[in-house]
């Protein structure tokens, strides 16, 4: 054995010390070259600018203190344009939430540079009335957006009305040049409206605000009078009127592109919904022919009574509630528009007769769910043959499908994907 290892490392070339540190040297003077060469600190600016565009606050800030030129970076103009609030309190929230220390720091150093700018608050007061307190010291900005989001229930609205409309006037009036304003379930008010019009009336494109309680028809009437930049608009239904589809469809205003319109009831039997003519709504598609008209339906059966009375120009449809068989009857016989329907719930009655006439009508339509609903598979069927491959999203759960002596369960996905074009199958409810 002895003999063996021996002859093995006999084998085996040798080479003097004084050869290993040569090499030893050799490769510590070429690494020393590489890193000379690549100095991660002598970047382009413009490189390091879009590395930290792709990083979040926190990992900018810690990259910020590895040498004086990347804390340059770190406080270019272009790196603040875009900010997003986070405001939640620790004790109740278990989303993250902006350090006071950089809310200061950005108010201080980069209020100027904000331009796309919003807030995410929880369900606290608390959170809402810090955001109030943000956009009140906002007296040096060029903001072109501006969002206010509650992330749970509407927060915003239990801030005090003085309070907010103070911190938001203070932006409407500095701005000068906002595009974009989402203030969905806020308190703003008329008087706050016409401060924003008279700062921002050339440069206003989008006005998203459902559920602002404290905005009246004529306010809204105001925004669409003297913003003729309006492109996309959404509000409660309260506030539409047949003068507001008129003056969204003069001369002097640009095309509308999308109308929301959240049809909402709190209490059912107490809430009286006014009717559109007929005439307003085809002013509005004459001016805009190819405006999307978007409603959102929370309402209790009785109180459909006044709408699709008439021919509607709507052309995205979505009920949140309970729908009759009749109301959906009244949609295939006067919505030739309707490009997507959504039905959450109907009753036990099928609805063969009424998707058949929406198929026969509404000749746009290319996408359809139904939630709670019962159809027969030989009406299904039948819906799917008129449509045809212009379905191009079909959400139907299984359980809304009811055999029948044509089709069975088994047979209902392979006659829907041969008029579909495409491999199609029910959706399944979930058994967890």
């Amino acid at each position: 054995m002895k003999r063996g290892r021996t002859g093995l490392s006999t084998k085996c070339p040798t080479f003097p010390l004084h050869e290993e540190r040569a090499k030893r040297k050799k490769r510590a003077a070429s690494s020393y070259v590489f890193a000379s060469e690549h100095d991660w600190g002598s970047l382009p600016h413009h490189i390091v600018l879009q590395i930290f565009q792709h990083l979040s606050l926190v990992d900018r800030a810690r990259v910020s203190s590895v040498c004086r030129r990347w804390n340059d970076v770190f406080h270019t103009p272009d790196l603040w344009r875009r900010f997003e609030f986070e405001l939640n309190q620790p004790a109740t929230s278990y989303l993250r939430s902006t350090h006071p220390d950089l809310i200061q720091q950005i108010i201080k150093k980069h209020a100027q540079h904000l331009q796309y700018v919003s807030f995410k608050v929880d369900s606290c007061t608390e959170s809402a009335e810090a955001a109030c307190d943000i956009l009140s010291q906002l007296v040096n900005c060029t903001i072109k957006t501006l969002g206010l989001i509650s992330t749970a229930r509407p927060s915003f609205m239990d801030v005090s009305q003085s309070h907010f409309v103070s911190a938001l006037t203070v932006v409407f009036v500095n701005s000068k040049s906002l595009s974009s304003i989402k203030i969905d379930d806020t308190p703003v008010d008329d008087p706050s409206l016409k401060v924003l019009v008279a700062n921002n009336s050339d440069t206003l494109k989008l006005l998203k605000m459902s559920s602002c309680p404290h905005v009246s028809p004529a306010g809204i009437l105001c925004v669409a009078d003297q913003c003729h930049g309006l492109r996309e608009l959404a509000l409660n239904y309260h506030l539409l009127s047949d003068e507001l589809l008129l003056a969204l469809s003069s001369e002097k205003h640009v095309h509308l592109e999308h109308l929301r319109i959240d049809v909402v009831s709190e209490n059912p039997g107490q809430t009286h919904f006014h009717t559109i003519k007929r005439s307003s709504w085809e002013a509005l598609v004459r001016h805009s022919p190819k405006v999307n008209i978007v409603m959102y339906f929370f309402l209790y059966e009785e109180e459909f009574e006044p709408f699709f009375r008439e021919e509607t120009p709507v052309t995205h449809l979505y009920f949140g509630r309970a729908v009759s068989k009749e109301m959906l009857g009244r949609i295939g016989l006067n919505c030739p528009r309707l490009v997507e329907l959504v039905v959450c719930a109907n009753g036990l009655e099928p609805l063969d007769e009424e998707l058949i006439r929406i198929a026969e009508r509404c000749k746009s339509l290319t996408a359809i769910g139904l939630g709670e609903c019962e159809v027969t598979c030989s009406g299904f069927v039948e819906f799917v043959k008129m449509c045809g491959g212009r379905l191009t999203q079909l959400s139907i759960m299984e359980e809304v499908l009811i055999p029948d002596s044509s089709y069975n369960m088994e047979q209902i996905h392979s006659e829907v994907s041969k008029h579909l074009g495409r491999m199609w199958f029910p959706d399944m409810m979930p058994t967890w």
